[in-house]
């Protein structure tokens, strides 16, 4: 939702009472409208993710910022599902090491079959020889993460 007039009538559709909050009872009151059967033990957790300054109600400001940066998982999570399929030349849903090296070679990365092999087999959890989206996934934010993973500096 890129406009704001726009996030600002989804937000006025939540803030009932119209006093430019929403209160837990508000928020509980358009969840269940929508179908959702959350606990209430749910409803507290929603409400303290939403609700950074922890007075008990969710500002318009704070609703943008939860919006935005659910936009911006969703964006992140279209990227990578692309990124894979950059790389899935034959759209079976598995990348093998034959389409790494055609892809890696065609980026101008001097690879050979058996470092793409490698490549394969170091992320390969099922070991079929296959790197499948979800061992894509993994790999992709493990790389994300600063450092090596051993404690050492890069």
């Amino acid at each position: 939702m890129e406009n704001t007039d726009e996030l600002k009538r989804v937000f006025d559709q939540f803030d009932a009472s119209k006093d430019g909050q929403i209160s837990i009872t508000e928020l509980r009151d358009v969840l269940k409208a929508m179908g959702s059967n959350y606990s209430e033990e749910e409803f507290k957790r929603v409400m303290e993710d939403i609700d950074s300054d922890q007075d008990g109600y969710i500002n318009f400001s704070e609703f943008s910022t939860f919006w935005s940066t659910s936009s911006d998982a969703v964006n992140a999570a279209s990227e990578l599902r692309e990124a894979f399929d950059l790389y899935d030349q034959n759209k079976n849903g598995l990348i093998s090491a034959t389409e790494l090296h055609q892809v890696l070679n065609r980026l101008g990365m001097a690879c050979s079959d058996d470092d793409c092999v490698g490549m394969i087999k170091s992320v390969d959890s099922d070991g079929d020889g296959h790197v499948n989206f979800e061992e894509f996934r993994k790999m992709m934010n493990a790389s994300s993460i600063p450092g090596n993973g051993d404690g050492s500096k890069p």
